[in-house]
């Protein structure tokens, strides 16, 4: 035991990247088993965060409290997870009551703040789902508090740790094309999972502040740790022109709806005994809606989106988020110096595939990885040469493969050295973030905005 609990120590410490000082190894004791507390019992928290540790980690962590508003979820959550610790709707009395070593935030976004901030007050590590909070205010208050503190703070980047993204970035490191000069990056959600979007609360920008930052800064976060440099100024354009007020027709569910039988996007909810139990037996407790109306006229987040980035680096990033595209996928291109990379996955007609795209969203879901993996092509063009195709071993689910590798890397493999620093500290939750929140003021303001003008973190051409 204490041998395992060294190398959680030794990897939980390469987690924290905020460079405004020096990091330092979590400090979780080293003779008992961590002590965790989760806070925001959604699917995600339960199963990612709950369920799976339970099940891979249990030699090392337990869970003392859980916390949430809805007492009902809490309750199913306890059992789903497999634990028997006490539940709280009260945090702060979690928190006086448990003395945790590590909080894991998966609320809504824009709660995000408060429990990361009160957890590194008490004195506690945090660990939180991306993004990292969902605006500048709330961001400059969590370095503050970072700061402050000496305990760290983990933002839960997955995508990096796909065999996809990193072979990606294994190619941009080692100069493959030269330095890098501009990208074009499409990410294209199907009307199965970018639809789900809207549905739920991520459907207002008081709780997500749109999917300029619940959804792309998985994205900007990647192109982040690509270009190994800090986005300087954003000008972006977007609007909401297929969902909300703009439906031909609204109901207060997809359950009770009278047009269930002329709605394309209709999502009966009652064939998941899953969702059923957690959400639906609940809905008493909080008034939390999962099948709601995609047309309800309270959705206020944009449905197409693009972006223009620079970069510290001078590189320029043209990125673009399709929130009703007829399939799932995406397509980047990095152009340089000396060449072309693209890269693209699930794009239909590219590769022959007998996965619909509603069993691709249920599978992207899932938190581990299909047993038969895939192979993947990226194009490498370089100039006055021909292509070539190099060949990637990939992975369906749980986000390419990368949740199950971030787990692994924390709990089982510490000690190896990772030459693509994958790890995600506060600096890097911030510096995606951030991305998102630049592109909605830009687009409220009509002006470009200025990265350095937000928090105190100030873009470096080359963050190593």
């Amino acid at each position: 035991m204490t041998n395992t609990r060294r190398q959680f120590l030794a990897s939980i410490s390469m987690l924290a990247a905020y460079s405004a000082f020096p990091i330092n190894a979590f400090s979780f004791g080293s003779s008992k088993k961590l002590r965790v507390v989760l806070v925001g019992t959604g699917v995600r928290g339960i199963s990612f965060w709950g369920k799976r540790l339970i099940e891979e980690y249990s030699d090392i962590l337990e869970f003392v409290g859980l916390s949430d508003i809805n007492p009902g979820r809490l309750e199913y959550a306890k059992k789903y997870i497999g634990v028997n610790c006490p539940t709280f709707i009260d945090f702060d009395a979690m928190l006086n009551k448990t003395k945790p070593d590590l909080i894991i935030v998966t609320t809504v976004d824009a709660t995000h703040h408060q429990f990361i901030i009160k957890g590194l007050e008490f004195g506690c590590d945090v660990l939180t789902e991306k993004p990292l909070t969902t605006d500048e205010t709330k961001a400059q208050a969590i370095l503050n508090a970072e700061k402050k503190s000496d305990k760290k703070l983990i933002v839960g980047f997955n995508y990096r740790w796909s065999p996809y993204s990193t072979k990606i970035k294994e190619l941009l490191s080692s100069g493959t094309i030269g330095k890098i000069t501009s990208v074009d990056f499409n990410w294209y959600l199907n009307t199965h999972h970018g639809a789900s979007y809207f549905r739920r609360w991520h459907g207002e920008k008081d709780k997500s502040n749109s999917l300029w930052v619940h959804k792309s800064t998985h994205h900007f976060d990647l192109v982040n740790w690509w270009l190994d440099s800090d986005p300087e100024e954003v000008f972006a354009y977007g609007s909401l022109e297929h969902y909300g007020a703009n439906g031909p027709f609204r109901g207060d569910n997809c359950r009770t709806c009278e047009h269930k039988t002329n709605c394309e996007y209709f999502f009966d909810i009652t064939k998941d005994k899953h969702m059923m139990q957690l959400y639906v037996a609940n809905e008493k407790h909080d008034g939390y809606i999962r099948d709601n109306c995609l047309f309800r006229n309270n959705i206020d987040i944009y449905d197409k989106m693009s972006a223009q980035i620079k970069y510290a680096n001078n590189a320029t990033v043209n990125y673009s988020l399709t929130t009703y595209s007829p399939y799932e996928g995406w397509r980047i291109a990095f152009n340089g110096t000396e060449g072309r990379i693209e890269a693209s996955l699930d794009i239909p007609y590219n590769k022959k595939t007998d996965v619909s795209q509603a069993e691709m969203h249920a599978k992207e879901m899932e938190q581990n990885a299909l047993e038969e993996a895939e192979t993947e092509t990226i194009i490498v063009h370089k100039l006055w040469k021909d292509y070539n195709k190099v060949l990637v071993p990939t992975e369906r689910g749980g986000h390419g493969g990368g949740d199950k590798r971030l787990h692994d890397k924390i709990f089982k493999t510490p000690n190896e050295t990772d030459p693509f620093e994958r790890a995600a500290g506060s600096r890097d939750g911030v510096m995606s973030a951030i991305i998102g929140i630049a592109a909605r003021k830009s687009i409220e303001s009509g002006k470009p905005i200025k990265i350095a003008d937000l928090t105190d973190i100030k873009p470096l051409p080359n963050r190593a």
